[in-house]
């Protein structure tokens, strides 16, 4: 058995196979917190990274937002390159962030469709923030922990494409695969169903992706606790997003958000990435007290990655 995330060292996760993880996750009790961080946005200490900043105030996962597999850049992680302008490419970013937070480190790989049904115009991506073989091939190589197949604003990713794509990275990447919508990503259908769940866990996702009750507009608790429940069935797990900007929200919006999504028994809760801010990285905090209490959110604070 290996230890629950919530109190594991860093050399503990460090030594996590696929399936470690998943069991410690599970283990946690619906307790893990999970920060997505945009990496070309400037981070609000210039020399430090915006994954150390969410580490510092509780986050036991990281999930990188706008990564491009094949031009890795997380600006600030290294000396002078705080800005989008001077930043290069190291194929070395991955594991060298995760020398500096000691966390699980993921990315987001989005299924586009160009032939989806959009209510807003279409965000063209780069190649190597695009769901494909390449990019889940990319995915080990670079060291990601786990991968997430989904959608930002307006890119155009459709639920179908989803399960289309989780069939192929289980071919292709060794890690977590985490699958789902936490906002409609611009596209005319449904963001969350047990339909949908059903056809990610037939593909092969370890964890589906649901939109956070409070979060999405019209959303329910039974929607999503529907698919809480047919996911634990199967041996599955659920993660809720706060992917609307909600993040950044007054601190009471963030606890109340946190105990209906634990109630409904989610196993991570993911912060978006408007935490750039001051308010948002103090809502990472929130967020950790409110599911776990204070003992455990300083146990993340103090946790020395040299453990």
């Amino acid at each position: 058995m290996v230890k629950r995330l919530i109190s594991a060292n860093a050399s503990e996760i460090a030594g996590f196979s696929k399936e470690d993880l998943i069991q410690s996750i599970k283990a946690s009790e619906g307790r893990v917190v999970l920060s997505e961080n945009v990496v070309m946005h400037e981070p609000i200490v210039g020399d430090i990274t915006s994954s150390e900043l969410a580490r510092a105030y509780g986050a036991d996962m990281i999930l990188l937002n706008g990564f491009d597999a094949f031009e890795p850049i997380i600006l600030s992680l290294y000396e002078g390159q705080y800005a989008a302008w001077n930043a290069k490419p190291n194929d070395n970013a991955i594991r060298d962030l995760k020398k500096l937070v000691g966390l699980p480190i993921g990315a987001n790989l989005e299924p586009v469709d160009p032939n989806a049904d959009m209510t807003s115009d279409i965000i063209e991506i780069s190649k190597g923030r695009t769901a494909s073989v390449e990019t889940f091939k990319r995915a080990n190589e670079i060291g990601l922990d786990f991968i997430l197949l989904t959608g930002n604003p307006g890119t155009g990713v459709t639920n179908q494409r989803i399960a289309e794509n989780i069939k192929i990275a289980k071919e292709h990447f060794d890690g977590v695969i985490i699958a789902g919508k936490m906002h409609s990503a611009g596209v005319d259908e449904p963001v969350v169903s047990i339909e949908s769940a059903k056809q990610f866990i037939e593909a092969g996702a370890d964890i589906v992706l649901v939109p956070a009750v409070g979060s999405v507009w019209g959303i329910t608790e039974e929607m999503v606790g529907e698919v809480v429940s047919y996911c634990h069935q199967q041996d599955k797990l659920v993660m809720s997003a706060i992917g609307t900007s909600q993040e950044s929200s007054h601190p009471e919006t963030i606890r109340q958000i946190a105990l209906k999504n634990k109630i409904l028994g989610v196993d991570i809760q993911h912060i978006g990435d408007a935490n750039m801010g001051l308010v948002g990285i103090k809502n990472i905090k929130e967020l950790s007290d409110a599911i776990r209490g204070e003992r455990h959110t300083v146990s993340r604070f103090a946790r020395s990655v040299n453990r």
